[in-house]
């Protein structure tokens, strides 16, 4: 695909990422959907980046190993380099024809091997393992392998779950430890919370004097999250914003670059291609940077990479716009629908007591439908919106009415009173929305491809600083040079 800073395969979808960073250049191997039935089996596939904008396509890393084999599909892993220069791939094999002692589909860990730099590897087979005593056979995945100095061990943290206990609490993240990266003995569980069904995708990185354990929810929320601690023994700290992105951004590990972490999932896809359709496995790859606060904890926002693919912004509405309706609601729109590809910067001086107030996207000339990117200071939260919603009649009582937002699309933030920045990028059929450069919801566009865009307020009143936008470097933006909009109120 085209767009800039995202990645999708031709007539395929991304799994899980496994990304390894060497020399600079992101190589970023990713499970390998292609949707066909019947399954022709997982493989590994590898994209390369040095700028986290364009991706060079490197082909077939990992491949099924084939209809009767143990790793029939090559699931989510992890890469390491040992000291004579040797690439090491650890990953999840499983096949549906494949049962453990309990009866479930046996999921297993394998090893393989590069010498030339990650272009082929070698399958090392007779070192394949599955779940170790206490544990289901059905759940063994995800083995992340790092070096801990401190205890002259090679770690390995695996997504597994107890073989006993209520069955939506027994998810682990199990521990085996190796000195040679070929024998690996049961240890104690890395984390083991008693709370989800699994922790999928485990990592644990250092960054200055803290440790995190990044890892996603495979439960009610279905979402990537992290937690704090002074060492790799914890105690993990929660912290009071936990998560990542929204439930349609899954499955996020992490690279380091001179100092900077970046984030690399998939925005899912739904089925139909349609606002109402049901979440898929696998979507579009995406990355998020992260930075560290004084405090420790993270905030998330597009990397100034993808920011930099945007021509200079253009002002839409004139700084000092104010839009105020202490009882009702006010917005501001474009005289014409902007491209299929933008950034869009608005600042909002909010005034106390403002109950929402946000960004219209693709919205009909008059505003009232299209999706809604809306800030709720007196809920303290983020969430997408849009008009009309799910229709199941012609009566007023079955358009959906009474679901006041996408329920699975709500991220907690911050709304004191004074200035926040909202920011959306919007490529095709996708969306990242940032606020205040620190709290990230991103997600699917579908049904409306274009429209104009706006801000509105709900029961309060927000003075504009900034509402510029900016398309893609290569594109026209003459369309955006427009004459001052017309202000509606209601």
């Amino acid at each position: 695909m085209d767009q800039r800073g995202f990645y999708q395969p031709t007539d395929a979808w991304v799994g899980d990422v496994i990304p390894w960073q060497e020399d600079g250049v992101f190589h970023l191997f990713y499970l390998h959907e292609t949707r066909r039935t019947p399954k022709d089996g997982m493989p590994w596939h590898r994209v390369v980046t040095n700028d986290l904008v364009s991706f060079r396509d490197a082909g077939e890393a990992l491949a099924s190993g084939g209809p009767s084999a143990a790793d029939f599909n090559v699931y989510t892993g992890s890469i390491v380099l040992d000291v004579e220069g040797t690439h090491h791939a650890f990953y999840t094999g499983q096949n549906p024809a494949h049962v453990g002692t309990d009866g479930r589909p046996l999921q297993v860990v394998m090893h393989a091997t590069s010498r030339d730099g990650m272009r082929s590897w070698k399958g090392r087979t007779e070192e394949t393992f599955g779940a170790t005593p206490g544990y289901e056979t059905g759940d063994w995945r995800d083995p992340f392998v790092f070096w801990d100095a401190e205890s002259g061990l090679w770690r390995m943290l695996i997504t597994a779950r107890h073989d006993h206990g209520p069955e939506r609490r027994r998810g682990v993240i199990a521990q085996c430890v190796s000195r040679d990266l070929t024998t690996w003995e049961a240890a104690e569980p890395f984390w083991d919370p008693r709370r989800y069904v699994a922790h999928e995708c485990p990592e644990v990185f250092q960054w200055g004097e803290w440790w995190y354990l990044v890892y996603s929810e495979f439960s009610d929320a279905f979402t990537t999250r992290y937690r704090m601690a002074r060492s790799l023994d914890g105690p993990w700290i929660v912290p009071e914003r936990d998560t990542l992105d929204g439930r349609a951004y899954y499955a996020a590990k992490s690279a380091e670059r001179d100092g900077r972490r970046f984030f690399f999932g998939w925005i899912a896809s739904r089925e139909g291609a349609t606002d109402d359709g049901a979440w898929q496995w696998a979507g579009t790859m995406s990355v998020l940077e992260a930075e560290q606060r004084e405090d420790g904890t993270l905030a998330f926002h597009p990397t100034r990479e993808l920011r930099d693919t945007f021509a200079e912004p253009v002002d839409v509405v004139p700084a000092g716009t104010t839009l105020s309706a202490p009882d009702g609601h006010a917005s501001v729109l474009s005289p014409e629908d902007v491209p299929t590809a933008f950034r869009l910067t608005a600042r909002f001086d909010v005034a106390e007591g403002t109950r929402e107030f946000g960004l219209l996207l693709r919205a009909s000339a008059d505003g009232d439908e299209g999706y809604v990117v809306r800030l709720e200071p007196h809920r303290q939260r983020l969430v997408l919106d849009r008009w009309p919603r799910r229709q199941t009649g012609t009566e007023q009582w079955q358009i959906s009415g009474d679901v006041p937002f996408a329920i699975e699309l709500e991220r907690p933030c911050t709304l004191e009173p004074g200035e926040h920045e909202l920011e959306v990028i919007v490529d095709g059929d996708l969306c990242v929305a940032t606020v205040d450069n620190s709290t990230v919801l991103s997600t699917r566009l579908y049904d409306r491809p274009t429209g104009r865009l706006g801000a509105f307020v709900g029961e309060g009143t927000v003075t504009l600083t900034q509402f510029s936008v900016s398309t893609p470097d290569d594109a026209a933006t003459g369309s955006l040079a427009a004459p001052p909009l017309a202000l509606s109120t209601t």
